[in-house]
């Protein structure tokens, strides 16, 4: 899908404002496709002394298997969208990610928000940032509160433990 900015592109401090829909359900994170739902562009390009300017947001909800706990999760996320749009790349070489060709004067919107997507995505998918995983000795949800298991000592602490029991 391509947005049109013909209108803007030869003047300065004029702005189009968008809001677009993008099917990323093909994008395959670890083992799940987490996301199922579309993921929706709103913002404005504007034109700045010559270069336009993209700038908003990307929403979408994530609906997957937490990387640390192993439970299942829908989660909302919001990315920033702020990229440049060039007429044309002047050295492909040493390509900026956050600088796209415009395409017969019109921006190619599924490249860029797959791009921003992509490149905003952590490493692992987590139900909430702060998610505690499972206990490595019994597998107890750490989110849902602490296990009953006790604490290993460092072997190399063993003689001071030894002193402590005297």
């Amino acid at each position: 899908m391509l947005l049109d900015l013909k209108e803007i592109i030869h003047e300065s401090g004029a702005s189009v404002s968008f809001s677009e829909g993008v099917d990323l359900s093909d994008l395959l994170f670890g083992t799940c496709y987490p996301v199922t739902e579309p993921v929706i562009a709103r913002g404005t390009v504007r034109n700045t002394a010559g270069v336009l300017v993209m700038q908003g947001t990307i929403t979408t909800c994530l609906h997957g298997v937490c990387d640390r706990c192993a439970g299942e999760f829908s989660r909302e996320i919001e990315i920033p969208l702020d990229v440049v749009l060039v007429e044309e790349l002047s050295n492909e070489d040493s390509e900026d990610e956050w600088v796209f060709p415009l395409e017969a004067d019109a921006a190619d919107m599924e490249e860029i928000v797959r791009t921003v997507f992509v490149l905003n995505m952590d490493s692992k998918l987590l139900c909430k940032p702060d998610c505690q995983g499972l206990c490595c000795r019994c597998g107890k949800n750490l989110n849902d509160g602490p296990c009953s298991c006790q604490k290993e000592l460092d072997p190399r602490f063993a003689a001071l433990r030894q002193l402590l029991e005297k």
